[in-house]
């Protein structure tokens, strides 16, 4: 499987609710409306208020993996994620409003205002993301190797796009996972682009989970529209994992129907056919399990009203939460490299002159995206 072949598809018919436990599928649907409309409130408030200050990479149509993954790992268990970072950390178990108060870059945001969407982390609830594409594969191959030094039955997944494949850290963290059989679960979102650069143009092969095979390690590809297929498949490799069979590789071909980052559309750019951005549109993965839980009497029009409400009552409390918050003060600054373990770090902070920084100097300050 990889996007070409997956483009010759035309409509998806293969999402099946055959032996699916209702309340899951309920679970996946309201996980992915609530990542839909959460998204869509902040692109539509991003410029008219005009009030988050960092760039955001939106992941419209992306909802399947992360609500697979909602249902099938645990609270104990550790998600580390790249930049493109929301639907993972709600499907870590991260509250909305902190997730709001983070765009606004308030206090009390999931990372205390100071990270911003991309580098949002939140250690309560084991979520950990970061700009740098593969950069997550690492910290989560470090977290499965202390899992299994300390004999705990936990896993560490990584969730990544096909372009932190492009990055040499990537395979370097694949091959010593594999050599030690460590419990993580690798999963690509494979979008096709990595920003602007499509994959068949840095790329010979389409499909990474091939490449993946040879270094040992038990690689699968699925529709990552499919959100029952995606958990059928993350809920194996998750008890595999945890059971000492690690580890594994997902690849997931998905699609965004957003820009790379920000609200705007990038589309002028031409560097996606229109005919992929129709195909992907129709085959939404959300409309494909609305269409079988229809089928299946699970899901009506004024159940999914009323699913709405209480998601859009939800996401305006975030707002209000977010808008009424503080920012953080100068003196909260001593606390970010706090580390009984770096001693240097903390010498470091104590000999800054903190007093010679000015925060509205206009480096400081920043601009919409």
């Amino acid at each position: 499987m990889n996007h070409e072949t997956i483009l010759k598809m035309g409509r998806y018919r293969e999402l099946s609710l055959k032996d699916a436990d209702p309340g899951v599928v309920k679970n996946l649907h309201r996980f992915m409306l609530r990542l839909r409309r959460c998204e869509e409130a902040l692109i539509a408030e991003y410029h008219p208020a005009d009030e988050m200050k960092c760039p955001i990479h939106f992941c419209i149509g992306q909802e399947a993996v992360p609500a697979a993954l909602s249902v099938v790992i645990k609270p104990e268990d550790y998600l580390f994620s790249h930049h493109r970072t929301h639907g993972f950390y709600l499907a870590k178990g991260g509250p909305m409003n902190s997730l709001f108060a983070e765009m606004y870059g308030k206090a009390t945001g999931a990372s205390g205002g100071l990270a911003g969407s991309q580098d949002l982390s939140m250690p309560s609830v084991n979520f950990c993301s970061g700009a740098i594409l593969s950069g997550a594969t690492a910290l989560a191959v470090g977290a499965a190797l202390g899992f299994q030094r300390q004999k705990k039955k936990h896993v560490a997944v990584a969730g990544f796009g096909d372009g932190a494949s492009d990055e040499g850290v990537f395979w370097e963290g694949l091959n010593y996972a594999a050599l030690h059989k460590l419990p993580i679960v690798f999963v690509c979102e494979n979008n096709r682009y990595s920003t602007y650069s499509p994959q068949f143009k840095r790329m010979a092969s389409e499909n990474i989970s091939e490449r993946v095979a040879t270094f040992g390690v038990t690689a699968r590809t699925v529709f990552g529209n499919d959100v029952m297929a995606c958990t059928s498949m993350l809920r194996e490799m998750v008890e595999g994992a945890r059971a000492g069979r690690g580890p594994y590789f997902l690849e997931a071909f998905t699609y965004r129907m957003n820009s790379h980052v920000g609200p705007e559309d990038d589309s002028y750019v031409g560097y996606r056919p229109k005919e992929e951005f129709d195909f992907w549109q129709q085959n939404c993965p959300i409309s494909l399990l609305e269409e079988r839980m229809v089928e299946q009497n699970l899901l009506s029009a004024p159940e999914k009203e009323k699913i709405l409400k209480k998601i859009n009552s939800e996401i305006a409390a975030s707002f209000e939460f977010a808008k009424k918050s503080p920012f953080p003060g100068n003196a909260e600054w001593s606390k970010l490299n706090y580390s009984r373990g770096s001693p240097l770090a903390d010498q470091l902070l104590k000999d800054c002159e903190l007093k010679e920084f000015n925060q509205n100097q206009a480096d400081t300050i920043p601009g919409p995206y």
